[in-house]
């Protein structure tokens, strides 16, 4: 079953550190968005559950070493939460 996302909204802290990141992983994350917003489990986002103290909220994978968080809001309705590299798991 294909689900689409409708209003992706983002943190302040997703903001910042999205622009940290290299130009490259940039110009991967705009690709992998839309590909999430078609489809935020297609296969080639690897999304998945986050566990201990990231309970509740998800992650998919820009590429190898980068990801985004993100929490469900209101069934179509994600907030990016934040973006980098396996840091932002702690």
């Amino acid at each position: 079953m294909e689900m689409k996302v409708r209003t992706i909204k983002y943190t302040s802290k997703f903001e910042r550190n999205f622009k940290k990141l290299p130009w490259s992983v940039r110009r991967k994350a705009a690709a992998k968005e839309k590909i999430f917003r078609k489809d935020p489990f297609h296969p080639t986002l690897k999304t998945h559950r986050l566990k201990g103290l990231m309970v509740g909220f998800y992650s998919f994978s820009i590429d190898y070493r980068y990801r985004v968080v993100f929490a469900w809001e209101n069934g179509d309705e994600v907030t990016f939460i934040d973006a980098g590299d396996h840091s932002i798991y702690k």
